[in-house]
């Protein structure tokens, strides 16, 4: 399957942003730990991640299959380690590739029996029922920070509570801190000893009430659209999203400020909360961001720069190497078919020096072929960073469209609402 998107006539966007599937699964957790009905959860995510979360807390199977669902598959390894019966906990492909060594031996350290299916290091995993007995535990800071998440969030039903200490860099610290706030809206009591160490004190969580936030993350698309129009005044309207968020992606509004495009928080009366996008104002020359507090954002900012011929030089990007693809050599593979030539040093910097860079080096800059189509690599982020290329192209094809189930299940048919004319073929 294809999708063709064609650049709109009017851009008329006002929509509805999907919840959050990162909080949504943090809820999911945090209701099954405390009791709480699910009816007391309030905007649950409707995507592929969360309803693998859903099914598998539902489950009463012995072998628990979360497809490609990363934040499941790491917090339920946790999860099921307080279970009184086995567990194989399994994925797809992919999810069979992505390491999660660093969480099942900071598990087993704390008494759980945990082995491996295949390889060493990688799902799939077989849970048997054991004793955690908490206390304090070491891990590094740069590895995932859902991994810390799903630690953080079984401490509070450990006799000995859990002090944990991050050492090194401390890869995507708004994720802990979003898990730590949430938990606490669940009755634990979670805080920073220091700005290295967590204490979780060895108390039930209770029951609560909880209204999931919509999505930053899928909010980048927008801003990319109305950042890349060529006209001056374009808007947007985007519903659902909190301004006092507790997602790290909202500091995206910052940097789209700085490509022209201004977002007024607007709330009136008791109306759900939304921010209203405007493009107005000049363009930086230059972008230099360290992205290891939103790596999420790294895709949908490296295509809009490209395409507004905005040099940058990305860093902190080094988990991008094990998503849901490689994504740096997927972004260098597919940009490269729109004649914009991305590199990288190493594991962690992504950089491109501007089409003047690239005509002084006899590479012509923005020069699609005229077949060229957009591969997605199963990864929803690819699919949607890329659409907004229509904004400047005039059109843009994509390859298996339908990945963007994953997070945001309606975003084909929002752009064709806001006015894109949407294609699909075989």
């Amino acid at each position: 399957m294809k999708i063709r998107l064609f650049k709109p006539h009017n851009l008329s966007a006002e929509v509805h942003l999907p919840a959050s599937k990162s909080i949504s699964n943090r809820a999911l957790l945090l209701a099954a730990l405390s009791k709480t009905p699910l009816s007391a959860l309030t905007n649950i995510s409707d995507c592929d991640d969360t309803r693998a979360m859903l099914t598998a807390l539902g489950s009463e199977a012995e072998i628990v299959d979360v497809g490609a669902a990363g934040t499941a598959m790491r917090f339920l390894t946790a999860y099921f380690c307080l279970s009184d019966r086995p567990h194989v906990l399994t994925g797809s492909p992919r999810m069979l590739e992505r390491p999660i060594g660093v969480l099942v031996e900071a598990l087993r350290s704390m008494g759980a029996d945990i082995s491996y299916e295949g390889a060493e290091g990688f799902p799939p995993l077989r849970i048997a029922p054991s004793r955690l007995h908490g206390g304090r535990l070491e891990l590094r800071g740069d590895v995932s920070s859902q991994y810390v998440s799903a630690l953080l969030m079984i401490a509070p039903m450990l006799a000995d509570g859990l002090t944990l200490h991050l050492t090194g860099d401390i890869a995507s610290k708004p994720y802990i801190e979003m898990t730590m706030a949430m938990m606490r809206s669940f009755g634990a009591e979670v805080n920073w000893q220091d700005e290295r160490t967590i204490c979780v004190a060895p108390k039930c969580y209770h029951k609560a009430d909880y209204m999931i936030e919509s999505d930053w993350s899928a909010a980048s698309y927008w801003y990319s659209i109305v950042a890349l129009s060529d006209n001056e005044h374009e808007t947007a309207t985007l519903k659902g999203l909190f301004d006092e968020s507790l997602q790290g992606d909202s500091g995206l509004r910052a940097l789209f400020s700085q490509m022209g495009v201004q977002s007024m928080a607007l709330s009136q009366g008791s109306s759900e909360p939304r921010q209203n996008l405007i493009r107005r104002g000049a363009t930086i020359s230059r972008l230099d961001v360290d992205f290891a507090r939103m790596p999420d954002l790294v895709q949908t900012f490296v295509v809009a720069c490209a395409l507004k011929d905005i040099p940058f030089r990305f860093t902190g990007v080094r988990s991008l190497r094990i998503k849901e693809t490689d994504r740096i050599a997927a972004l260098q593979a597919e940009l490269d078919k729109l004649g914009i030539s991305l590199a990288n040093d190493g594991d962690d910097i992504l950089y491109w020096q501007g089409s003047k860079q690239q005509a002084a080096a006899s590479v012509p800059y923005l020069q699609p072929a005229a077949d060229a189509v957009i591969n997605t690599y199963a990864d929803h982020r690819m699919a949607m960073a890329f659409a907004p290329a229509a904004m400047v192209l005039g059109s843009v094809e994509i390859n298996d469209p339908d990945v963007v189930s994953k997070s945001y299940p309606l975003f084909w048919e929002d752009l064709k609402s806001a006015g894109f004319e949407v294609e699909r073929s075989e």
